[in-house]
């Protein structure tokens, strides 16, 4: 299968990177079973190839085939091809093969946390990439590490270099890994869902510094991704993958304008869009959950004594409520303490000020009665390889709510763990299987599967579509919405996606720096943004449309204001001003 270049230069570059024949299979008692079957296309220097398709289609695995990075014995390489330059990877021993990584050939993973060392601070793990492959002493290591945390926008980048991967937010966490991919500036990268996990600003920044690199050193650059609109802005050529094979390879285009598949086709359909928003049937009623003047604030230690030093003032008075049927929405920048709400809601991080669910607050009950109230609110995190226990198969994962709070016998229990598993669009016969076996997208539907297993309350979802291609993204938001219809469910929907935030919610809050800037409902925060800062995000939405010209998104100048402030010390008011000539200032004043 092969299709002509689009007229953007790449097809006239030298060809980087031959995948021929690539079939890698999994071991099973019946025989080997293909997981990528007879899959070809070609790189050049300086072009941009999008793989898409649906979780588990087979985009991941290919791209771990080409690093050499299949997990051995069970799954491998049974047949095709490989070449870096006049290089076949699939003859490499390890040990070249290790030298070429990050340096020749680079990878930025899906899911940061678990792709870093969780021992490791940030600093030497970047540093240690860079020595191993350049003659740097560990001073200039440190200084590349330290302009690569910068180069993506990563804010108090030396801070960063001492901290270690679970002080970061999810969003900060892929800014690092793509830092560590992009420091030596390798010939091919493979960006395996690079912008998940990152909100519209910094995803537009980090894709334009892709395409700067691109245009520096001719980078060449496979893109897996389920987000349409990166494709959109991003791709030259377009393969799109269903089970395991290429159905339809364009350019992009041509993809998007005359595909030529029904599954292309259905693929397309399903991509949320700004401005397509259905009405809302529900009208919201009783207040299921209420947050008054809430402060979160984390301890910085110092000196020999380790004693508090200062307070990272991560939430810094937020009040809002949401009402029963409603859902409410919560967006801004990786870092602004969207994820940290969630977790002071459900008694996950200390705080100050008063939350209550359904009337009643954690703090004013006893253990039995906190175990009770925690029924009624559940949480689906950002995370869902760290969220699930990776020793339980999946059927007992799902049912472990209901057998804490003694909800019917094992028999019950796996019945319903089976019913979640189809109303997600996974099936009964999977319940025995582990999360490792499982697509990024695939353990983020069990997560939502477990979330609704007690009927409760609230539903908090932070980034709870994030890992998810369109197609199922489109039916796990329909089933979220029919669940709200069929119980009353709230929903905290908490998302860096402006398009499936504008599709979903009934009021939207705008968050900065730990304080919520805009609250309004969906037709005012959206049709008629009044903060500077809101019609940044707005503007920074990629179009599902190779043709769309996008306007120039206005940048913040200056030093992003700082979370840290001293003992006794907070922030005042945050303030914004466009400056009009493109720039944004922050400051607190």
């Amino acid at each position: 299968m092969s299709a002509a270049l689009p007229d953007t230069g790449a097809a006239l570059a030298p060809e980087v990177l031959s995948v021929q024949g690539l079939t890698v299979s999994v071991r099973t008692p019946a025989g080997d079973r293909p997981l990528v079957e007879n899959l070809s296309f070609t790189l050049r220097r300086g072009e941009t190839l999008a793989i898409a398709g649906e979780s588990g289609s087979g985009k991941s695995i290919t791209s771990l085939a080409i690093m050499g990075l299949l997990p051995p014995p069970a799954v491998r390489i049974t047949a095709g091809r490989v070449s870096l330059g006049d290089t076949d990877l699939t003859k490499l021993p390890e040990a070249q093969m290790r030298a070429l990584r990050g340096a020749r050939i680079a990878m930025i993973f899906q899911e940061p946390m678990t792709s870093l060392n969780p021992v490791l601070t940030v600093g030497a793990q970047l540093t240690e990439a860079i020595r191993a492959h350049t003659n740097a002493t560990r001073a200039d290591a440190r200084a590349q590490a330290l302009a690569a945390l910068q180069a993506v926008r990563l804010s108090q980048p030396e801070q960063r270099l001492k901290q270690y991967p679970h002080e970061l937010s999810g969003g900060m966490r892929q800014r690092v890994m793509i830092a560590m991919a992009l420091a030596l500036r390798p010939e091919v990268l493979i960006a395996d869902e690079p912008t998940t996990a990152l909100d519209v600003t910094v995803q537009r920044e980090v894709l334009d510094l892709l395409r700067d690199l691109q245009r520096e050193f001719g980078t060449a650059i496979i893109l897996i991704t389920h987000d349409m609109g990166v494709v959109a802005e991003m791709a030259d050529r377009v393969i799109v993958m269903k089970s395991g094979c290429a159905v339809e390879e364009a350019s992009t285009r041509q993809i998007f304008s005359s595909p030529q598949m029904p599954y292309t086709k259905d693929l397309l359909a399903a991509v949320p869009r700004m401005g397509m928003g259905k009405p809302r049937s529900a009208t919201p009623t009783d207040t299921v959950a209420r947050l008054s003047d809430v402060l979160v604030r984390f301890p910085l230690k110092g000196g020999i004594l380790g004693r508090t030093v200062a307070q990272v003032h991560a939430v810094e008075h937020v009040s809002f409520d949401i009402r029963r049927g409603e859902t409410f929405a919560l967006v801004g920048e990786s870092g602004c303490g969207k994820s940290t709400i969630a977790k002071a809601i459900v008694g996950l991080a200390p705080h100050q000020g008063r939350i209550e669910i359904a009337g009643q607050s954690f703090a004013d009950l006893d253990a039995a009665g906190q175990k009770a109230l925690r029924r009624r609110v559940q949480i689906v995190f950002q995370d869902p390889m760290a969220a699930l226990d990776p020793r339980m198969t999946v059927g007992a994962l799902i049912a472990e709510p209901l057998l804490i709070h003694g909800i019917g016998n094992l028999a019950s229990q796996r019945a319903k763990a089976a019913e979640l598993m189809g109303r997600v669009g996974l099936t009964e016969d999977q319940l025995d299987r582990y999360p490792h076996e499982f697509s990024g997208g695939q353990r983020q539907r069990i997560c939502i599967a477990r979330a609704l297993a007690l009927q409760p309350d609230l539903i908090i979802a932070d980034e709870s579509v994030s890992a998810l291609d369109v197609s199922v993204q489109a039916r796990v938001l329909d089933l979220l919405q029919t669940l709200q219809r069929e119980f009353g469910i709230a929903f905290l929907f908490i998302s860096h996606d402006m398009a499936v935030v504008e599709n979903i919610s009934d009021r939207v809050a705008v968050m900065y720096l730990g304080q919520i800037v805009e609250t309004g409902t969906r037709a005012q925060v959206f049709g008629n943004p009044q903060h500077p800062y809101t019609r940044r995000l707005i503007e920074a939405v990629p179009v599902p449309d190779p043709s769309h010209i996008r306007a120039p998104a206005p940048r913040l100048a200056g030093e992003v204001p700082s979370p840290v402030h001293g003992l006794g010390q907070g922030p005042a008011r945050l303030v914004m001003r466009d400056m009009g000539d493109g720039h944004l200032v922050a400051q607190h004043a």
